[in-house]
């Protein structure tokens, strides 16, 4: 049964952080709350914790994972961005996005679209993620908590316990934070492309609804 940590949602409690990021160097695959919903989390460097996590999502190599960063000049660390893809990631981070790149060097391959070489990129908006990613110290690899067959990710602590029991290690519990996932943009073209409309607005990119 994964450890159960109730975190406060504004203020999380740091020795509470501190063990999850304990635990992900350790190799663990963990659950989180965010500013879309919860999310799966390993450590960027561990390839067994992302085929974990990869198991758990029933996804393949071709699903992009989103690496998940403390602010901008994080993500121009691991993906290529020039000037106007960065004049629209300063307009919409943090927040509830994720914008498929192209990686650079930073990356191991095996996290990127094997294809594209592409990833997912976000800054987060919610106080627990962003803490957690200040204690650890660096970016972390992560994908919507949304189990294969569901049709909404998971939302209570006790329900992650009980679906996740043997497949992960830890659970900080920040309580509800929502069922919506991020909005997917495209970044690598001339334009940018929808590719999953979610709680994030499209205003700043000039898109409209599906």
């Amino acid at each position: 049964m994964p450890q159960l940590l109730a975190v406060h949602a504004d203020n999380p409690q740091p020795r509470h952080l501190a063990r999850a990021a304990e635990l992900l160097r350790d190799g663990a695959v963990i659950a989180f709350p965010t500013d879309s919903c919860y999310a799966l989390a390993c450590h960027l460097g561990d390839k067994e914790a992302l085929d974990r996590l990869r198991i758990i999502r029933e996804m393949d190599e071709r699903h992009h994972l989103t690496l998940m960063c403390r602010d901008l000049s994080e993500i121009a660390k691991y993906a290529r961005v020039d000037n106007a893809q960065y004049r629209l990631l300063k307009a919409a981070t943090p927040g509830s996005y994720v914008f498929i790149l192209e990686g650079t060097k930073e990356l191991p391959r095996r996290v990127m679209h094997p294809k594209r070489k592409t990833i997912g990129l976000r800054v987060p908006e919610h106080p627990v993620a962003l803490a957690l990613l200040e204690e650890l110290g660096e970016p972390l690899l992560t994908s919507t908590l949304l189990l294969p067959g569901s049709e909404d990710p998971l939302t209570e602590g006790w329900e992650i316990q009980d679906a996740l029991a043997g497949r992960i290690e830890l659970i900080l519990d920040g309580g509800q934070c929502g069922t919506e996932p991020t909005t997917v943009v495209d970044l690598t073209g001339p334009a940018p492309v929808l590719v999953r409309q979610g709680r994030g607005a499209l205003e700043p990119f000039g898109l409209s609804p599906e």
